[in-house]
């Protein structure tokens, strides 16, 4: 179900090295579907117009039926990946997720999305902590966000600078819970 009137893409970053964890986060196996997954049936619960993924293992991901597109800054973290979304995205509005959220659903998309009115990003705040990567952006941001990774900007913060910035303080703080190190992760999968 969509946000009402408001039509947006669905990307999903999937481009880190995945250091900590030590393994490609988006291909672990959670039960019978891959951590990617969760992301993906968030996005198309809240009504996505298209989702399609940024980085990662383009074979195995494309195996699993996503759409790929290659990170235009491989390597150099998730605010080259959220450019890279903006601009492959076809909708004037893109909600832009982690490929490692474990209970991210539908209504949590919904609310970024729904909450983000005049703003450039929504970005969902919990136990004071913000959640740069479930966000949602107005695809125009993009030029911002550019002009600032060419000044050397690398971490999602930095690159906030000169937007208007939504914070939605009321999220349920279970849709964020993310998998870092195998320690994060359910029992059986670990």
């Amino acid at each position: 179900m969509a946000v009402e009137g408001e039509v947006f893409s669905g990307a999903i970053l999937a481009g880190g090295a995945s250091s900590r964890m030590g393994r490609d986060k988006a291909m672990i196996e959670i039960g019978d579907q891959r951590l990617i997954q969760v992301a993906v049936d968030a996005l198309a619960d809240a009504g996505a117009a298209e989702i399609f993924v940024v980085g990662g293992d383009a074979e195995a991901l494309s195996a699993l039926g996503l759409r790929v597109v290659a990170d235009e800054f491989p390597g150099e973290g998730p605010l080259g990946g959220i450019i890279t979304a903006l601009d492959s995205a076809t909708a004037p509005t893109v909600a832009v997720l982690a490929c490692d959220h474990l209970s991210t659903e539908g209504p949590a998309v919904r609310s970024i999305v729904g909450a983000l009115g005049t703003g450039d990003v929504v970005v969902p705040v919990v136990e004071g902590r913000q959640q740069m990567l479930h966000a949602a952006w107005r695809r125009e941001a993009r030029h911002t966000l550019r002009a600032r990774f060419v000044a050397g900007a690398r971490s999602v913060r930095d690159g906030l600078a000169g937007l208007s910035v939504v914070q939605l303080l009321d999220a349920d703080p279970c849709w964020f819970r993310d998998a870092d190190v195998s320690a994060d992760l359910p029992r059986s999968t670990q």
